[in-house]
């Protein structure tokens, strides 16, 4: 085995972007309205030290994003628009909105 470690990293993104709300354990009780792009392409490293390209869309390429962010020592309060600041829990559930991407 390799003796080496490799993160996943983003290697290209979609120029169509979305904002949703995203909520994480390090700020549980507030969510925050996040643009991330609809598509990202992820470079990854196996076991045995070959590199796999996945491409990530929707919600998929926002979870994968917010997790490679942690990675890298980000956190999705810094991915937010100057201004924007993180809303309660509870007046996150008040909106009514979920993830909605068109199919």
């Amino acid at each position: 085995m390799p003796s080496y470690c490799s993160t996943p990293r983003i290697t290209d993104v979609s120029d169509d972007i979305d904002e949703q709300y995203e909520g994480c354990l390090s700020f549980f009780d507030v969510r925050g309205m996040v643009p991330r792009p609809l598509r990202i392409t992820v470079e990854t490293t196996t076991l045995d030290g070959a590199t796999v390209i996945t491409v990530y869309e929707r919600g998929l390429a926002r979870l994968i994003a917010h997790e490679v962010d942690h990675l890298e020592g980000r956190l999705y309060v810094s991915r937010m628009r100057p201004g924007v600041e993180p809303i309660p829990v509870q007046e996150y559930r008040q909106t009514g909105r979920s993830w909605a991407y068109e199919r």
